[in-house]
């Protein structure tokens, strides 16, 4: 793959960051797009697209961090470089979810209908920047034999072993990430209530990173003695959590 495009002198353009980078910019144009018919400024998108973005890096960062806390230890000051990749999607999710929260009360705004606005923006800023991933190397996946394997050759990719077909765990997330969204834009025309959207696309996305993750290939970190990945511990609370919340929700309506 290529984890860098070019460089002019000391300044280089990883690709992991410019993918990154578009994932956020074509999700906020989705939903800049949902939110004017319902009924939010540019500038209320924009304030929570910023809120977003921040808390999503620092959420993902702080999970991979812990998730790789024997490596940061004795290297403290790369934890600051998420240029060369190290992002986890479900500490995003939760960062945002927390934040948005706190805004959303604040200014009096429908958390359901936030929710449904945003979730749409999410899987497909996701499924673009998971390219970045797969240029960079990281979120790499275990030695494989399927013919759709990727050899990774660069000196510089994250991805371990090199020169050994790998399962392509980030194109496996890119492409769920296709089919979330697809699937949740068209429940967003006919959704029955506020916040289904939303809840679809948590139980959709947790149940994609259960799957996916028996394929990764990176050191997941393991929770106790469960056995059991932070990520793959996390996707479940977020499953159940959700599933629960949704068959509650269906049931007061209803009533």
């Amino acid at each position: 793959m290529h984890p860098d495009l070019f460089s002019i002198g000391p300044v280089t353009l990883h690709t992991y960051g410019l993918f990154v980078a578009l994932g956020f910019f074509v999700g906020l144009m989705v939903a800049k797009k949902l939110g004017e018919p319902a009924g939010l400024s540019r500038d209320q998108v924009m304030d929570m697209g910023f809120i977003i973005i921040l808390s999503a890096i620092i959420g993902s960062r702080v999970m991979y961090v812990l998730m790789n806390t024997s490596y940061y230890t004795r290297n403290p000051l790369d934890m600051f470089k998420i240029w060369q990749g190290g992002l986890v999607f479900s500490g995003g999710v939760l960062a945002v979810v927390l934040t948005m929260v706190w805004y959303i009360k604040r200014h009096g705004l429908s958390l359901g209908k936030i929710a449904d606005l945003w979730a749409p923006a999410v899987a497909i800023g996701e499924a673009i920047g998971r390219i970045g991933c797969l240029m960079a190397g990281c979120c790499y996946g275990r030695p494989t034999g399927m013919p759709w394997g990727i050899t990774f050759t660069d000196p510089h990719s994250l991805a371990c072993p090199l020169n050994v077909p790998l399962h392509p765990t980030q194109i496996y997330t890119s492409l769920s990430g296709i089919i979330i969204f697809i699937t949740i834009m068209l429940l967003y025309v006919k959704r029955q209530f506020e916040g289904q959207v939303f809840l679809w696309f948590l139980i959709l996305h947790s149940t994609a990173r259960l799957v996916i993750e028996q394929f990764r290939g990176d050191d997941r970190g393991v929770l106790l003695s469960s056995g059991m990945s932070m990520t793959q511990f996390v996707a479940i609370l977020i499953l159940i959590s959700a599933a629960g919340i949704l068959i509650i929700a269906k049931a007061r309506k209803k009533d």
